[in-house]
Formats: C-alpha cells, structure tokens, sequence
C-alpha cells in the first residue's frame, strides 16, 4: 500500500507511522527515502521480516522503533480473557460461540 509513489507524494515533509503490519510498506524503498532524506521520518513498531530491522535504520535520527505492543494494554488483556470464557460457557452449554475465532 505503501509505495514509492505515496513516498513521493509524502515528500520531504511526510513522516509515515506504522502500528499495522510489516508488508503495508516497501521497507527497500522506506530505507532508500530515509536514508536519502526525501521522507522527514518514520515511526516504526513492526516490520516486514521481524524480526529483522534494516541495519540501515539504526543510525538515523529521523526513525523512532518502538515494540508492536499495542494490544498489550490492561483493556484488551482483560476483553480478550472474557472472550475465552465467554467462550468456553459457550462450548460447555452447546451455545453459539461469542466469537468463533
């Protein structure tokens, strides 16, 4: 979704924040428009080979890294809990499912 076009439009003023999924992004050209300058930066918390990082983002002071931790908060933890017992009743009284997933 991510291209060197959209990279392009961005320009040297656009800074692309990535919390979804590594492959959204052409990292080889992320790198490239980082490394080069034509992008301002970049905040990074997943990537396209993890848990490989592009060696050549280590050093730029333009991309921030942070662990894809997102669904870790005390919110989600306690919803899913509930979704597996809600679940596991569900199962045991031969009900449907909240979420068959």
């Amino acid at each position: 979704m991510i291209n060197k076009d959209v990279m392009t439009v961005l320009g040297k003023d656009g800074i692309i924040v990535n919390i979804g999924q590594g492959l959204i992004i052409d990292e080889s050209e992320l790198v490239k428009f980082l490394v080069e300058g034509d992008l301002a930066g970049a905040g990074l918390d997943v990537f396209e080979n993890e848990p490989s990082v592009p060696k050549e983002l280590f050093g730029l002071d333009n991309v921030v890294f942070t662990p894809h931790r997102a669904a870790l908060t005390h919110e989600a933890i306690f919803k899913a809990f509930k979704i597996v017992i809600g679940n596991l009743e569900a199962f045991f009284l031969n009900k449907p499912f909240l979420y068959p997933v």
